[in-house]
This record gives C-alpha cells, sequence and structure tokens, in this order.
C-alpha cells in the first residue's frame, strides 16, 4: 500500500467568475474535490480550462467568487499554495540550469520527497544527459523535466494543464501510473488533456466550462 500523504483537505470553489476583457469565461462557478480524486477540466479553447487553473494555483485573482481550502479561504492561507504542484502549459523549467540542477531546484521549492534525484532522472530516461544545460533538450525531454518535479515533493495537489504535450506513448503511459500512485496515496488532481488519459480505477469527475 503506497504511504499516504500528510497534508490533505477538502477544496470547495464557490460562485467563482473569470473576465477577461469584456469577454465572462465563468461565472457562477461552484466544485467541490476531496482526497484520492480527479477532476477533469474539458471544454472547447477559449472556455477558461487554462484560466481556472491558474486562479486555483494563485496566478491571477478571480473576479468573483471565493475559494476554500480545508474551509479556510485561500487567500489567507500558505500551506494551500505551498501544497501545489503546477505544471502547465510552459515547461516552468530554466534554460541556463542543467537537467540535475532543475530537478533539485523544483525540490528545495516544495516539500521534497524522499526520491534521490539520481533515481527520478533513471525513471524518466534523462540518467546520461544529467550534465546537459535544460537549453539542449528536445521538447519531449524538457516535457518530461517539467513532469518530473511531480516525483520531487510531497504535495498531495497536482493541477497539470495539457501534461502529456511532446511525449511518447512509452513515457505517456509512465507518468499515467504516476498519477493514478498519487491519487491512491489521498491526493487530488485536476488536469486538461486534449489526449486519451487512462484514469480507469480513478475517482474522476467531469467538468465541461463550455456547456
Amino acid at each position: 500500500m503506497e504511504k499516504q500523504y500528510s497534508f490533505t483537505a477538502n477544496l470547495n470553489v464557490k460562485n467563482l467568475a473569470c473576465w477577461r476583457n469584456d469577454q465572462v469565461l465563468f461565472n457562477n462557478l461552484n466544485l467541490s474535490l476531496s482526497p484520492a480524486n480527479v477532476l477533469f477540466l474539458q471544454g472547447e479553447n477559449g472556455s477558461g480550462k487554462t484560466s481556472l487553473l491558474r486562479i486555483l494555483c494563485g496566478f491571477r485573482l478571480a473576479d468573483e467568487g471565493d475559494i476554500f481550502w480545508d474551509n479556510k479561504s485561500v487567500l489567507s492561507n500558505y500551506e494551500y499554495f505551498q501544497n501545489i504542484s503546477y505544471v502547465g502549459h510552459k515547461n516552468g523549467i530554466k534554460d541556463e540550469l542543467t537537467v540535475e540542477e532543475n530537478l533539485n531546484l523544483m525540490r528545495s521549492m516544495a516539500t521534497a520527497s524522499d526520491i534521490k534525484t539520481e533515481n527520478v532522472l533513471k525513471q524518466i530516461g534523462l540518467f546520461k544527459r544529467a550534465d546537459v544545460l535544460a537549453r539542449q533538450l528536445s521538447a519531449g525531454q524538457k516535457r518530461k523535466l517539467a513532469l518530473a518535479r511531480l516525483m520531487m515533493t510531497e504535495n498531495s495537489f497536482w493541477v497539470l494543464d495539457e501534461p502529456f504535450t511532446s511525449l511518447d506513448t512509452a513515457t505517456v503511459e509512465f507518468f499515467e501510473l504516476l498519477i493514478k500512485k498519487h491519487v491512491t496515496r489521498g491526493g487530488m488532481l485536476i488536469l486538461t488533456s486534449h489526449h486519451e488519459i487512462n484514469l480507469s480505477g480513478l475517482s474522476v469527475n467531469h467538468l465541461n466550462l463550455s456547456s
């Protein structure tokens, strides 16, 4: 049995609204997510999926509404943001650092896991490129490195925006298994994806922002 996360809580979103210029992307949005559950965001391009994820992660404020974690507003809850692992459209890696240095930086910015950097590099197939600058990696290798931050922390809330872009089938399967282990441990996941993702055996809710 997988070791359970030590810091989990319910997420509740109430009456959330997001505007882009004069356009309403979504309004009166309510959702709840509890440990060991997945929320799959769907919707047409421009429906507000990425904007919603960025609001949940604190990168921008909602135009209306509230977000609660453990029944406390996230606006005054530092632990909430510290507990998020976010991988967005951009990889969020430092081109001037090596592969290994990027991973160690990711570890230092969150609650670190016990896994060794060397083991992560071997599992994602970048061990022989540990000393290579990130700018020299292919698009798929950069995406692997971005997703590897999920392995470096003990954060129980993962937010993933199109996580499998540029990845080969074997790597997708590896991270699908990682997601299943994460949720089985009591973790929570919100994600968007245009790719087919195998989430069998997990408790998955769907929210379509185009509806």
